[in-house]
This record gives C-alpha cells, sequence and structure tokens, in this order.
C-alpha cells in the first residue's frame, strides 16, 4: 500500500499525520519526506546522506534509492528530503512538478512496497504534489482542519483525494458533513488537536513513544 499524504494549506498537520501512520501501521514501513521536516518531527538527526531532492536532480537509477534510507526503528525506514549539508549550503533546488523522475519514484515505491510486504507512505507536504506521483499511488489522503481557507483551497486545486484526515478543533463552525459535501470525498480519521502530540513532537519523542490517542484515532486508515 502506498499512501500520499498532502495538505492545500500550510498548518495543517500533514507531517506529523505521516509519520503516525507510518509508525502505526502493523506492516514494515516506509516513510518518504518531500516536505524536509521529518527528521526534526521524529527527533532523528540531519540526514547525513543525500535524499529524494537530490536524487530528482540527477540521472541515478531509482535502484540507488535503497542507499538512501534511513533507520528509524527496527523495520521503519525514512527515505529524507535532503542531506543536512545541502540545507545547509545550498537553496532548495528548483524541481518540476510534471518531471518524469516523480514517475520513477512512483514506480520504484510500489516496487519496494510490493518487494518488501511493506507499507509506504509519502509526506508530501503543502501544495499540490506532483500529478505524476499521485498518480501512481493507491490512495491520496488530504490533510485539513475545518478551515474554510483550506477547503477552498482543495477544492480549486487540481488534485482530487480518495479520502481526508480531518484534523478537528474546538470552535470551528464547519461539519464533518461540510467536508465531506465540500470535497466530495469520505473522511477516512479525524486526529484530534491534543497537547501530548505537541509534547511528543518538541520532545523528539514521537518515534519512540507515539501518544496512544493519535494511534488509536489512525489505526482503522493504518491498517
Amino acid at each position: 500500500m502506498v499512501t500520499l499524504c498532502w495538505a492545500a494549506k500550510g498548518g495543517s498537520g500533514t507531517t506529523v499525520v505521516a509519520a503516525s501512520l507510518a509508525l502505526n501501521t502493523p506492516h514494515p514501513s516506509l516513510l518518504v519526506d518531500l516536505d524536509g521536516e521529518i527528521p526534526a518531527v521524529l527527533g532523528l538527526p540531519e540526514p547525513d546522506r543525500p535524499g529524494v531532492a537530490e536524487w530528482l536532480a540527477t540521472d541515478t537509477s531509482p535502484e540507488q534509492l535503497a542507499d538512501l534510507l534511513i533507520d528509524i526503528t527496527p523495520q521503519r525506514w525514512l527515505l529524507p528530503w535532503r542531506s543536512g549539508a545541502s540545507w545547509a549550503n545550498s537553496p532548495t533546488p528548483t524541481i518540476d512538478p510534471a518531471d518524469a523522475r516523480w514517475s520513477q519514484l512512483g514506480d520504484w515505491l510500489h516496487d519496494w512496497s510490493r518487494r518488501r510486504g511493506c507499507d509506504v507512505t509519502i509526506d508530501a507536504g503543502t501544495g499540490q504534489p506532483p500529478a505524476p506521483l499521485v498518480e501512481r499511488v493507491d490512495r491520496s489522503l488530504l490533510v485539513t482542519r475545518p478551515c474554510y481557507l483550506s477547503l477552498r483551497r482543495a477544492v480549486r486545486g487540481a488534485t482530487r483525494p480518495s479520502g481526508i484526515v480531518l484534523v478537528t478543533e474546538p470552535g470551528r463552525a464547519l461539519s464533518r458533513r461540510d467536508i465531506e459535501h465540500s470535497i466530495g470525498v469520505p473522511v477516512e480519521a479525524t486526529v484530534s488537536v491534543d497537547p501530548a502530540v505537541a509534547r511528543a513532537v518538541d520532545g523528539g519523542l514521537l518515534a519512540s513513544r507515539l501518544p496512544r490517542i493519535i494511534s488509536r484515532e489512525l489505526r482503522r486508515v493504518a491498517a
């Protein structure tokens, strides 16, 4: 199973949701970082090797992606976005979202999932994910808060998700039914804004001590 998580608007919680899905699955799991925040969220050091961004900028074989993986826990791996040195010494490379390399990445992830019996979760960050990659995933989950501006961007965008992960907040006027009606797909899971999750992220403990509340709320989607 290859799952892509993305958000139409920043601050939706995509990185935490994607990381939690990858940590919560009962199968071996590969977490793919296309946003650059996963090491910080998991409390890992900055990657000491190239990542997807550097690979996209070359003509290196997709098989070389396996050499870029970082261990998170036993049977949990991270494919990083960029190396720590790259973040420090060079600007973010300009990568065409229509580049055929995205197709190669998607094909390799599917092959990895099949050969390893592994779930793959992609954190695509904020904005429209690359269309060639979206075409090659099994499901595309829009991570959103019940926010009018976020929904407005999602509706206007070209990417149609297969499901929604709704990050709930007290005091919002929009309901789950409003969200489903606006996007036209079901809410697959609701995730509560909970201080335990924020403390785990701030303390770098998400990988070693996933809070029970988010584990429970995402269990069905991660299965």
